[in-house]
Parts: structure tokens; C-alpha cells; sequence
């Protein structure tokens, strides 16, 4: 691997002409096209979910994660960084994916835009089209928990679910696009905006202060952790948080409260 999980600007800058080196901005096109790190390939976010009902923010298939990577110009021997400009949602959602498919060469901007500028170092306007590779990837279950692994396992006492949307969300106080409100029974909470140590730039918080939090907050590191919000694009920052806090076992519920809140066999406590 070229560079760690999560890297800052100067680890980038140091890195910038490496011909293996992608770099992939997922902000919104109005902002990529104001200004962006120098290479940066512009992808849209929205390719990374299936798109089919009745739950559309499920993990893309193989058919469109291979089609997204090969847009972006991404081989087996690539190491990618990713970064976006909603603090990071978007960028871990990103790596997941590629995790998912079996590629692990990737890097998470902690800091995103803001820092790369307040390092002083050069945006461009260019707007840069990766040459397609010929990319063909076939992803697996293994950091996925889909609502039937939750079932079967939400009583046996070997998984440990880290909810990360909204106190209110999580306590049915606000339910969005759902049928009910409440939690997964025996979700810890821990908000994903809680992972920074500050918001501008959003950095987030070392490993061992991640950690400390992700106790503090029930959450059982030594058990598989299983993160999900509500439509699996915040908790895609928790799954790197929780990389980054030395976690090895992670899944991430892609079907998340759109899912498990719209359905009317499965359990919440309030």
C-alpha cells in the first residue's frame, strides 16, 4: 500500500505525481469545478448505491462498481484517495465499496479540501477524465450486514451495533422517510459527527481518542461492529472511524433505518 487508511495533505503532496496515484473528489460538481486538488477525477456519489427499489441506498452491484472504477481509471495496482465536501460521509461510503470488492489500496483525506488549502498547497479547475480501465470486480458479504444477518444475530451477543444518525433519530423523537422510529435492539449510539476533534477543517479525532469513544459509547471493539444511519452515507465516515480506532471487524448495514424502519417484521426499542 502506497499510503495509510487515513493520511493528511502532506502525506498526499508527497505522493502527487506517483503514476499509480487517483485521486477522486466527490463533492458536488459545482464545487469540483471551482477548484480541486491537481489530478483529481470528479465522481458522482450517487453511483455508489443500486438504485433499485424498494431500497435504493443498498451497496451498487458488480456490474456498476465495475463501470464506476473503471470511469475513475482504477487497476488492481491503483492506490486511490478519496475525499468529499460533506466532512467525509461520501469518501468512507467510497473506500467501503472498494473494500467490499476486494481492492484495499485506498486512503481516506482527513481535512477533505479545506486542509489540502489551508496547507497552502495548489487547486486547479481542470476538469480531468481518467482513461477507463478495464477493472472487472465481484464483491463479497464479509463487510456487509444485510436485515437477515441483524435478525439472526441481534440476540446471540457477538455483534455490537454503532448507530450513527441523529440523538433524536435514535430515539424515535424523528423518524425520516420511515414507518417508525426508534433503534435497532441493543444499538449504542454515538452520533458520526462525534468522530472529529474539529469541523474546520473536519479532522478526525486520533486513534486512541476514537477509541475511547467508541467505549464510552457501549460500543464492543472485540465484537463485530456493525454501523449503519439512515441511508448508510454517514455511517460510511463511521466505518472509517472505526478502521482508524484499530477496529479489524467492521460491517456496515447498507440498508440502514430506510430499511429496518419501513419493514413490519422487525423489532425497535425507543
Amino acid at each position: 500500500m502506497l499510503l495509510p487508511l487515513v493520511i493528511d495533505s502532506a502525506q498526499l503532496h508527497s505522493v502527487i505525481n506517483n503514476p499509480h496515484l487517483i485521486i477522486i473528489d466527490l463533492s458536488a460538481a459545482d464545487h469540483y469545478r471551482q477548484g480541486h486538488i491537481p489530478g483529481a477525477i470528479w465522481a458522482d456519489a450517487g453511483r455508489l448505491q443500486n438504485g433499485a427499489a424498494p431500497v435504493p441506498n443498498k451497496i451498487a452491484d458488480d456490474r456498476q462498481l465495475s463501470q464506476l472504477f473503471s470511469d475513475c481509471g482504477i487497476t488492481e495496482n491503483s492506490h486511490v484517495v478519496v475525499y468529499d465536501d460533506q466532512n467525509g460521509p461520501l469518501a468512507g461510503r467510497f473506500i467501503w465499496s472498494m473494500h467490499c470488492a476486494g481492492l484495499r489500496n485506498a486512503s481516506f483525506l482527513n481535512g477533505h479540501l479545506p486542509a489540502w488549502t489551508a496547507a497552502g498547497y495548489p487547486l486547479e479547475a481542470t476538469f480531468n477524465q481518467a482513461a477507463p480501465s478495464a477493472i472487472n470486480v465481484s464483491t463479497t458479504a464479509d463487510l456487509i450486514a444485510d436485515k437477515d444477518y441483524l435478525m439472526a444475530h441481534i440476540d446471540q451477543g457477538d455483534i455490537s451495533i454503532w448507530d450513527a444518525r441523529s440523538h433524536d433519530e435514535f430515539i424515535g423523537a424523528r423518524v425520516v422517510n420511515a414507518q417508525k422510529g426508534g433503534h435497532i435492539p441493543g444499538a449504542h449510539w454515538l452520533e458520526w459527527t462525534d468522530s472529529f476533534v474539529q469541523l474546520n477543517p473536519p479532522l478526525l479525532a486520533s486513534p486512541d481518542s476514537l477509541k475511547k469513544l467508541i467505549i464510552k459509547a457501549g460500543i464492543e471493539p472485540d465484537k463485530t461492529v456493525i454501523t449503519h444511519c439512515q441511508t448508510h452515507r454517514r455511517s460510511g465516515l463511521t466505518y472509517i472511524a472505526a478502521l482508524h480506532a484499530g477496529l479489524s471487524d467492521v460491517k456496515c448495514y447498507d440498508g440502514s433505518w430506510f430499511e429496518w424502519g419501513n419493514l413490519p417484521d422487525t423489532p425497535v426499542e425507543i
